[in-house]
């Protein structure tokens, strides 16, 4: 009896100094695999970030998240933040489906989710009190309300006397929907006089553009949402790695892009015209520059078919459906022409502008033909032959795999007058007749009536070939299971948009 319970003391004693081995760097806990079930079930909020000590964007992240760590222990949170370096935790990183850098998870009583806030700071605490406080918090007196809004960026305030009306209960819904703003309800009447308000409003308060919005519309989630949204945002926003995901994740869907050089007298001049012009439109139409100094830019313009010389330039893109580019008629980007350019988007006015590569000299040298959009017509409709095309991506890592397949395909039906084996890297090239939303796609253009016809066989020799010699038959109807996505492909296309 005695040694069982010198065993059990001595085996606690030991499990509590090994849950204990937490270390912290500024304020954030050093987690690997012989601490982190405990951080985990020890704590019931804990953020944490996998990463790589070589990552340029864990590095811009570091001392941000260091802030945020030292913002919750100033406030007295029990949330804590963590880390872990995912080139020495492999298991860990594997154990997390983690497949780029900085990947954070929220744990909840051990249990994980994605981290879907911003990399600020101030968004990084906004977000965890969101996830582990009620959606909206209540102001009792014209001191919390000004603490609360001079604390953030961007505050939502309802101020509703019920609280159980229909009008609060989509306000409360759109609060507990979005995650990296703040919101607050209030039902006192000094905070109601402090901000003129009445019964029913709401209102947002920002530190940047007039200082603070006053919703008009019905009492509906979605109305109040949009709003939410679409005012968050300055007027004009910058495109960089913080605010990427709120241009590219959030409800408007149409995008105004000015690819500028901040090095220009032009960035300011035209920043300043489209600010002037971009109010009417900011619940239909994001603002956004683009500087093209940035390297990391330089995909972005490539997407759009430009070249730095071309800037300052502007560019339109409708997110939802097609992805469908505009171009404007006029260069010179004053504020008339730019209303103008966006009024005619949205009547339906503009023709879709449809990028294009130059036509290869040798394009049809090699066994498999090289289209682009010039070319496409001619080739791939050739009405007196089948034509198979592989719209591709540079970047697209099945792609790659399928060159030597398809390579061989092509020497296959070399000496074939009726059959045609094409490419064409569709990031560069669009069709107006035909969209491409996944890489490879594959799909056979039928003699006679050019009826397109796509693949969905296995990306084999066999498969191919009994593809176009059954005329789109063989194949054609075939699921095939989805292929996973590599980090490779994943951090290349996140370049390509």
């Amino acid at each position: 009896m005695f040694r069982s319970s010198g065993f059990i003391f001595i085996f606690c004693a030991l499990s509590s100094v090994f849950s204990a081995d937490i270390t912290s760097d500024e304020g954030v806990l050093v987690l690997n695999k012989d601490n982190f079930k405990s951080a985990i079930s020890d704590n019931e909020f804990i953020l944490v970030e996998f990463y790589a000590p070589w990552c340029g964007h864990c590095k811009a992240l570091a001392p941000e998240y260091a802030k945020a760590a030292q913002q919750l222990a100033d406030q007295g949170s029990a949330i804590k933040l963590g880390k872990v370096d995912a080139t020495e935790e492999q298991e860990l990183a594997e154990e997390y489906s983690v497949r780029g850098y900085p990947t954070l998870k929220f744990f909840r009583n051990g249990s994980p989710s994605e981290y879907a806030g911003g990399r600020q700071a101030d968004d990084i605490v906004a977000w965890l009190l969101k996830k582990t406080g009620p959606p909206a918090r209540d102001l009792a007196s014209v001191e919390a309300a000004q603490e609360l809004i001079s604390a953030n960026n961007v505050v939502v305030v309802g101020f509703f006397k019920d609280q159980t009306s229909e009008a609060a209960k989509a306000f409360l819904d759109v609060a507990a929907g979005i995650d990296d703003i703040p919101f607050a309800i209030t039902s006192d009447d000094g905070v109601y006089g402090e901000y003129e308000a009445t019964c029913g409003s709401i209102v947002l308060f920002k530190k940047f553009d007039e200082g603070k919005v006053l919703y008009e519309g019905e009492p509906d989630a979605a109305a109040i949402r949009k709003f939410v949204q679409s005012n968050a945002l300055p007027l004009l926003v910058e495109f960089n790695h913080d605010t990427a995901q709120k241009v590219f994740g959030g409800e408007i869907k149409s995008h105004l892009l000015l690819f500028l050089s901040k090095s220009d007298d032009s960035f300011a001049t035209v920043s300043e015209a489209a600010r002037s012009v971009a109010k009417p439109f900011r619940e239909r139409v994001l603002f956004v520059t683009i500087d093209a100094d940035d390297e990391d830019h330089q995909r972005i313009l490539e997407f759009f078919g430009m070249s730095k010389k071309e800037v300052p330039a502007a560019r339109l893109i409708r997110l939802e459906e097609d992805m469908a580019k505009y171009k404007p008629e006029s260069t010179d980007l004053t504020a008339d022409n730019l209303r103008q350019f966006v009024q005619d988007f949205l009547d339906g006015k503009l023709k879709q502008h449809l990028l294009s590569q130059d036509l290869p000299e040798d394009w049809d040298k090699e066994a498999v033909k090289v289209l682009v959009a010039s070319n496409f017509e001619q080739v791939a409709l050739d009405a007196d032959k089948d034509v198979l095309v592989e719209f591709y991506a540079p970047w697209c890592g099945h792609c790659k795999q399928l060159v030597p397949i398809y390579d061989k395909v092509g020497e296959h039906f070399a000496d074939n007058a009726e059959v045609v084996v094409a490419k064409m890297d569709a990031t560069v090239n669009e069709l107006e007749h035909t969209k491409v939303t996944s890489f490879p796609t594959i799909k056979l253009y039928k003699r006679g009536d050019n009826q397109a016809v796509e693949y969905n066989g296995p990306r084999t020799f066999e498969g191919l070939t009994k593809f176009v010699e059954s005329g789109g038959a063989d194949g054609a109807g075939v699921e095939v299971p989805e292929e996973e996505v590599t980090e490779d492909d994943e951090a290349a296309r996140k370049d390509e948009l």
